[in-house]
């Protein structure tokens, strides 16, 4: 590790060591003992490749300058590579800015340590001619641009053609027998021309290289081609902020909606769980027909609804997706309040809905609710197209945020880039954070972390409380139901369509749902006449009364099953019916039959014949069945930040204690006769005979030591015992105790 850096970084403010963690939290997870450990962590490749990944397109090229040219030529090589385009020079000193801030220059514009590595080769540029020809006379000639331009003008012009695909980049390409020595006198092809004028180098036996001199010169000295100091514009259609905005809400209206009649269909009749984990693609496309959505879209609500916590795998075995209690208190909230709930856990979730149904690399398919969903770049990718979205009043269009993204982040790019930019764009509409391609304000909100709710409120759809029931046995519903009329008509009807009103239709098995829920006939019809713009039809009403009479009139317990009917007659009847022969039910009194089924199997089997029974205790009382009676516990879901910043509390607290660890480090006391505290060498035996009198006189003493890959350290150390082969030590520098291996301790020395 160089010195003068881990100097230079001594040497920075605290503010300016805060602004460096702020933008690689890596480097203080965990804190560093001291300023050289900052030093010696922020120079591992990993270290160096996390933090070019953040860098945007002109300042990742400004590093790669930094490769080729000295700090002196830095602003003549970029505005060449701009072709002096305006705002070129403070594009330059804010690039510089965040390179000195993120630690990859140092105060003079020196590249860091590790970085011109981590760069090699910068800007699609081959190897220097140095080590492509060994440091032979060659790679003199090349030093020399002019000498090149000689070479180059030698050749003929296939031979040119060739340098010119070359000097952009990919620099090297395969040709046989590579490394067969020619002359300029025996050189018949275009390329053994350039071969044999060094214009090209012999790598491996079948790879020529273009040397990093000759690029240069056929670029004219231009590192990068079309460099631009400004980012892309964001190119799209101008819309109506006010339509936007309502459009967003609307959207967001109906995204919650969905969610909660997902729920409410899963507490009834939940879907199984995989296996292998995860919901059946039968299950994804039936959710899909109940919700009326797409099935991308349904695997969006499923997978947010889990993100969220309101579904969860559970029952018996937790072999099925059922709706968790936390679902219960999600749904007594305001609209505009579970939107936001639903909205943050879409925003950090580490998973991409938008791949259900998709194959993997081993054409494997790829189900809803699956580990296999788990992408990590998944949050911080749609927080990034959230936040180009917003930079614009426009509706900007998926090739232009695309160019965007690319353009923060090049070295990020890639086929999965575009795939999330689609899938964020489209589910950001679905969800109602953008209306209309405009980011939304409550979507605004969401994204800065601000309250949303109080912005989203005012632009939803009041809910009404009265519906409009007709003579075909439909309802329909003018606009948003309230959230206890609109759960009460979910469970008395089924939904027939939807649109600017929703049509809901009345039918036996829907009636019998109310009734088995503990509703009496006259309770219903009172609930319809209240919640009503029109009386009550008469046809709606004989459908149900007469349900409503036959409701019940068979009662079902547990035998395995029994059965009892006050009317001997329909228990005559029902003997007699031959689809009865599977339940093997046998008479016991005139209007008592019992079962080998279970009562579940009989109730639904009765059911399916067209009787109307309901289940009854032990004591004889009705068992009443709610459509939300299924519920089980909440599951913690992984959830990723998007924010790259750690918080500032645990930034200060860690700057503190890096700065206390290195003021003890340079407090330290120092050997003695080590001349500038070089690590102490001494013979094997005098080594352990100080290291014996130090555990006798219970002394401080300073030991050379070397670690696993062969680095010399120095320790102060209170040796405890030494016992087959190792040393006991309570280790100062490091405040533990420690074994050292005797064989690694280069020396002894005593402390002032």
């Amino acid at each position: 590790m160089s010195e003068g850096f881990t100097e230079w970084l001594r040497s920075r403010s605290d503010e300016q060591l805060r602004l460096l963690a702020m933008s690689r939290p890596e480097l203080i997870t965990p804190v560093p003992a001291n300023v050289p450990g900052l030093a010696a962590r922020a120079a591992t490749p990993s270290a160096i490749g996390r933090a070019l990944d953040r860098l945007d397109g002109f300042t990742l090229a400004v590093a790669e300058t930094l490769v080729v040219f000295p700090p002196d030529q830095l602003s003549a090589a970029v505005h060449r590579a701009t072709g002096n385009a305006p705002g070129t020079d403070e594009a330059i000193e804010r690039a510089l800015t965040t390179l000195t801030e993120m630690a990859l220059v140092d105060g003079e514009h020196r590249l860091a340590p590790g970085v011109p590595d981590a760069l090699d080769p910068p800007a699609g540029l081959g190897q220097p001619a140095a080590r492509v020809f060994r440091h032979d006379e060659r790679a003199i000639t090349l030093a020399d641009p002019r000498a090149v331009r000689e070479l180059i003008a030698q050749v003929g012009p296939q031979a040119r053609a060739a340098l010119d695909e070359l000097a952009w980049g990919p620099p090297s390409g395969r040709v046989p027998n590579a490394r067969r020595e020619v002359s300029v006198e025996t050189a018949q092809s275009p390329i053994e021309q350039l071969l044999a004028r060094g214009l090209l180098g012999a790598i491996g036996d079948e790879t020529v290289t273009l040397p990093r001199e000759v690029g240069l010169v056929l670029r004219d000295d231009r590192l990068h081609r079309d460099l631009s100091p400004v980012p892309p514009p964001l190119e799209g259609a101008t819309r109506r902020a006010d339509l936007a905005s309502r459009t967003a809400a609307g959207q967001a209206f109906s995204f919650v909606r969905s969610v909660e009649e997902l729920c409410e269909i899963w507490g009834v009749d939940p879907p199984g769980v995989l296996r292998t984990g995860g919901l059946a693609i039968r299950d994804l496309r039936r959710a899909a027909q109940q919700l009326d959505v797409p099935e991308w879209t349904a695997a969006l609500v499923i997978e947010v609804a889990h993100a969220a916590g309101l579904i969860a795998a559970g029952g018996p075995a937790d072999a099925e997706w059922l709706p968790t209690l936390a679902y219960d208190l999600w749904r007594a909230r305001q609209t505009e309040d579970r939107w936001e709930t639903v909205a943050r856990a879409w925003l950090t979730l580490d998973r991409v809905p938008g791949l259900a149904g998709a194959r993997d690399d081993r054409d494997r398919l790829l189900n809803v609710l699956h580990p296999d969903l788990r992408r990590g770049a998944a949050a911080e990718i749609r927080r990034r197209v959230l936040t180009v979205v917003a930079a614009t009043e426009l509706a900007p269009s998926q090739e232009s945020v695309l160019a965007r993204l690319t353009w923060e982040r090049p070295r990020r790019r890639g086929n999965h880039l575009a795939r999330l930019t689609e899938f964020a764009l489209r589910e950001a509409e679905v969800m109602g954070l953008t209306g209309l391609g405009v980011m939304s304000p409550h979507g605004r909100a969401v994204l800065t972390g601000v309250k949303a709710a109080d912005l989203l409120a005012p632009l939803l759809p009041e809910p009404v409380d009265h519906v409009v029931l007709q003579a075909d046995l439909t309802a329909v519903a003018p606009g948003p139901l309230t959230g206890e009329l609109d759960r009460w008509l979910g469970l008395a009807a089924d939904v027939e369509s939807k649109g600017g009103a929703t049509v809901y239709r009345f039918a036996e098995g829907s009636i019998r749902r109310v009734l088995d829920a503990g509703q009496s006939a006259e309770e219903i019809l009172a609930m319809l006449a209240r919640h009503s713009a029109t009386p009550v039809p008469q046809p709606l009403s004989y459908l149900v009364t007469d349900v409503a009479r036959r409701h019940g009139r068979l009662r079902v317990g547990s035998a395995s099953s029994y059965l009892r009917c006050d009317d001997p007659a329909v228990v005559d009847e029902l003997l007699a019916d031959r689809r009865a022969g599977v339940l093997r039910m046998r008479r016991l009194a005139p209007t008592v039959l019992v079962s080998k089924a279970s009562r579940a199997t009989l109730l639904d089997s009765l059911r399916s014949m067209g009787y109307a029974p309901v289940a009854e205790s032990l004591e004889g009382d009705v068992l009443i069945t709610r459509a939300d009676a299924r519920r089980t516990e909440a599951q913690p879901v992984r959830q990723v930040n998007g924010l790259l910043a750690p918080e500032a509390e645990v930034v200060t607290a860690a700057i503190r204690a890096l700065r206390a660890g290195d003021h003890a480090l340079l407090s330290r006391p120092v050997p003695v006769g080590e001349p500038g505290g070089a690590v102490p060498r001494t013979p094997a035996t005098a080594t352990i005979s100080a290291l014996q009198e130090a555990i006798k006189q219970g002394s401080r003493v300073w030991i050379g030591y070397l670690d696993s890959q062969g680095q010399a350290t120095s320790r102060i150390l209170e040796p405890a015992r030494i016992e087959g082969g190792y040393l006991t030590a309570y280790d100062e520098t490091r405040a533990a105790i420690h074994r050292f291996v005797l064989h690694r301790i280069t020396g002894v020395a005593d402390v002032n």
